[in-house]
């Protein structure tokens, strides 16, 4: 019987076969890890017959919504849903996915279009593309990071896409090289939002940013990626900034970005503090 297998630690699903695969490509890569107890699977079937996950979506502003699975699974990180005049696209994707789920997206319009930001998230995103009947936008960097392929799939090129009016979606790099983050023109009352996936980290105190090649593994980014990422993000229509795991820069998101950078290259060039 072939079966979808996910893996446990980064909550990644992959393509149908009949016995578990013998690893994780996502998680025996740099920027992730294999779980010190080894390697383990899951079906998103047995996820649901066991009644142990939920999905929660709340509204954070006009038009945005989080959604999170509690309690935490895989890397925990937190979806977006983004209504932006009749166009709902779903932002970073989760592995757990119910009927529940779905109805409760249904009621809020639907889902139209899914964009990734990077590979982390790419969990059981065919699974969501096919309850909601949409397609899935991942940058051509990245596509050698697709575990479970489908028709469903956009390998979109270049340096920006425009999904819907006011809707961007910007190739970074950085963490991955084909990392992207959304721009909404439109959200947080026209001063613009973005949604920065691991691409731009929002850090402990969110008056800050970081930038990170693996986040686990505490690899920096080279000081011109970084410069790079905020002479790009000076050029969108910001204020806000939400990153992968429900953390928030509330204003002033273009500055954060910048004094971010500036710190952050000071520190790799030994000219921010001696030790």
């Amino acid at each position: 019987m072939m079966k979808h297998y996910i893996c446990k630690t980064c909550g990644i699903q992959y393509n149908g076969s009949p016995k578990e695969p013998e690893k994780c490509v996502i998680c025996t890569e740099e920027r992730q890890y294999v779980h010190p107890s080894g390697q383990s699977w899951i079906t998103l079937e047995e996820m649901v017959q066991n009644h142990n996950y939920q999905n929660e979506i709340i509204m954070d502003e006009k038009g945005l919504y989080s959604i999170h699975t509690r309690p935490s699974f895989g890397i925990g990180q937190t979806a977006y849903l983004v209504q932006n005049g009749g166009f709902n696209i779903l932002w970073d994707c989760l592995t757990y996915l119910d009927e529940e789920t779905i109805q409760a997206i249904e009621e809020l319009g639907g889902i139209d279009a899914i964009a990734l930001s990077h590979p982390h998230y790419y969990t059981t995103q065919v699974e969501w593309a096919e309850a909601f009947n949409a397609l899935i936008y991942i940058h051509e960097d990245d596509q050698e990071w697709v575990t479970r392929p489908s028709d469903r799939i956009v390998f979109w090129s270049g340096e920006t896409l425009e999904l819907d009016k006011g809707i961007i979606l910007h190739r970074l790099g950085g963490h991955y090289k084909g990392g992207a983050v959304l721009e909404w023109k439109e959200g947080n009352d026209e001063k613009g939002i973005l949604l920065s996936g691991d691409i731009i980290q929002v850090v402990q105190d969110q008056d800050w940013v970081s930038f990170m090649y693996s986040y686990p593994n505490l690899i920096p980014l080279p000081a011109a990626k970084v410069a790079d990422i905020s002479t790009r993000v000076k050029q969108m229509k910001i204020d806000r900034i939400y990153n992968a795991f429900y953390r928030v820069v509330k204003e002033d998101g273009i500055a954060a970005v910048e004094r971010s950078a500036t710190r952050y290259i000071q520190a790799l060039n030994g000219e921010l503090f001696e030790t």
